[in-house]
């Protein structure tokens, strides 16, 4: 799918406060909690209305007007989607992607983007349906059997995510995106090290984006490297918001006593070997 004024979008996630990055994927791993957030990359940030706010809303001003003039049209309609989404505005998303899925229901494009819109307002398993039908057994889409993926880890399943991440694999070994996923899953399942290799793999890639990075300095800081996960997040970060990262990440475990139940018998460092 392609994407809509990605610099001020990329810029801002680059720049986006240490905390924020940390919560949204700590909530996930110890947390164990279902969320909302876009199924093509788990546990990423998602622009909020106010920062480039002035951006979002004039790209959705944009693609909306264009999409009342030909609401028919299958690409104006993902654009004015993705502007809405941008902005907040998921369940606007979900509907215009609705009436171009009723409009088109064998365009793969539009049920992509449906179903990641329907995971968006937390409609799971109405999700997966309708990205099982983006694409067939004999011509399958990695970027669809990542976005199931992902679906299927925020439902808890996480196995079956993992087996969607490795034949997304299959078609583009090493995707930095698709690996990213993967290492999510892998802590999500309490397999910390495994996630970090994975992570380490991602962030090697020409491709990989400033949260993939984010996320190995997450995993690292939560097996007690802390130093190393905040020289890691200085990599896209400045300093202070680097270290604003590490000192967010050791309040949460001490206030939420997680780093002595990741150091448990029953803890995920002690069952780092299991999948």
């Amino acid at each position: 799918m392609g994407r809509m004024q990605t610099m001020p979008l990329k810029s801002y996630r680059t720049r986006v406060s240490a905390s924020a990055a940390f919560a949204a994927v700590f909530a996930l791993i110890l947390g164990g909690c279902q969320t909302a957030s876009s199924p093509n990359v788990t546990g990423s940030i998602n622009p909020s209305p106010s920062a480039q706010g002035s951006d979002l809303r004039r790209d959705a001003a944009f693609w909306g007007e264009r999409y009342n003039k030909n609401p028919q049209d299958p690409e104006t309609a993902i654009r004015y989607a993705q502007a809405l989404r941008a902005s907040g505005q998921r369940s606007q998303a979900a509907a215009v992607l609705e009436q171009a899925s009723i409009n088109g229901p064998k365009n793969s494009a539009v049920l992509g983007a449906y179903g990641r819109a329907l995971a968006d307002i937390g409609n799971y398993q109405q999700a997966l349906e309708v990205l099982g039908r983006a694409h067939t057994p004999d011509q399958p889409d990695w970027r669809i059997l990542s976005a199931q993926g992902a679906v299927l880890d925020q439902m808890g399943r996480h196995e079956e995510a993992q087996r969607h991440y490795s034949a997304a694999l299959k078609i583009v070994p090493d995707e930095s995106s698709v690996l990213s996923n993967l290492a999510l899953s892998y802590a999500l399942s309490k397999n910390l090290p495994k996630a970090e290799a994975t992570l380490r793999k991602a962030s090697e890639r020409r491709d990989a984006e400033p949260r993939v990075r984010q996320n190995l300095a997450l995993i690292v800081g939560l097996q007690g490297r802390f130093a190393e996960a905040e020289t890691i997040a200085r990599g896209d970060l400045s300093p202070e918001e680097a270290a604003a990262n590490v000192a967010y990440l050791r309040q949460m475990l001490a206030q939420q006593g997680d780093w002595k139940k990741l150091q448990s018998p029953h803890g995920a460092l002690k069952q780092a070997g299991r999948s």
